[in-house]
């Protein structure tokens, strides 16, 4: 489900911490859920991770190589649902991982999945918390993923000024935003409050005709649906596909790396390393050069 995709206002913390335990309980009955998700992704469906969202092969590519991470350091899942894109990425790329998420039960059903991915308890972290209030020390990630959550944000530039506050010097937030056909984004002057710059924004076309396809699935098996999930989740789910079908036409929706910038580097020693030939704002550490543990 992406709430980040629809136009009501967020519910009180209570109630959509109620929702979403519900939907997470419902679904771990049937793997009904998934398997539209399946059919609606085809060949690019990591059906491993097995994510209510819309990452796919290709954003889990997309967000491996903007995060420039290295192994041991920690990537933070914000709103990570019941865990699979933060295990994916933390096995892949060796990392530490904590996850939070406004439902405790997806919380609970993602400490449980570490087995599953090969990951201990003191590699991979749950808990419960919400994007505006996160819990986490300042600086003390090294990466942040946030794949359709924000959108579950009562308010999603303090959301954003949240995680950046989070994030280490040099570190990078990855996140997935859409966008209303004509409306402006407010990328820019978000991440300029939370201290943080627009590295990247990768254009994804493919997602809103991805989520076409799956809320088209979705009313097409209404009454599988209402057997497997219950009439209440079943009617979230159909009131959320018609609700949204008619505003994917012409939306745009894209990948966005914020970056916090690193300290200028101080020393007799700093000028050479800042004016070698080819380096480019952005680049990266140089050889021999460390971003903050």
């Amino acid at each position: 489900m992406n709430p980040a995709l629809t136009t009501a206002p967020p519910a009180p913390r209570e109630q959509r911490s109620a929702q979403y335990d519900a939907f997470h309980t419902a679904r771990a009955r049937t793997d009904l859920v998934s398997r539209l998700y399946a059919t609606a992704m085809g060949e690019d469906y990591p059906a491993e991770v097995a994510a209510s969202s819309s990452c796919d092969w290709p954003l889990l590519g997309l967000m491996t190589g903007r995060l420039r991470m290295r192994p041991g350091q920690l990537l933070v899942d914000a709103g990570c649902g019941t865990g699979g894109i933060g295990l994916w990425l933390a096995r892949a790329l060796a990392l530490r991982l904590e996850g939070f998420d406004l439902s405790p039960v997806a919380v609970a059903q993602a400490s449980d999945r570490r087995p599953r991915f090969g990951m201990a308890a003191d590699r991979a972290a749950f808990r419960v918390a919400e994007l505006e209030d996160t819990g986490l020390p300042d600086s003390s990630a090294h990466g942040i993923v946030c794949v359709d959550a924000l959108g579950r944000a009562a308010n999603r530039d303090v959301a954003v000024r949240e995680l950046g506050r989070v994030l280490a010097p040099g570190g990078r937030l990855v996140l997935t935003r859409s966008l209303r056909r004509g409306a402006k984004p407010a990328w820019e002057e978000q991440a300029r409050a939370a201290g943080l710059e627009v590295e990247h924004a990768d254009e994804r076309p493919g997602e809103p005709v991805m989520w076409d396809r799956l809320y088209r699935l979705w009313v097409a098996h209404a009454d599988e649906l209402r057997r497997e999930l219950g009439e209440v989740q079943a009617q979230n789910m159909l009131r959320e596909a018609h609700q949204v079908l008619p505003m994917l036409p012409g939306r745009r929706a894209v990948l966005l790396t914020l970056r916090r910038p690193a300290p200028v580097p101080a020393g007799p020693d700093a000028a050479d390393r800042m004016s070698r030939p080819g380096r480019r704002p952005g680049d990266g550490p140089a050889p021999g050069e460390r971003t903050p543990q």
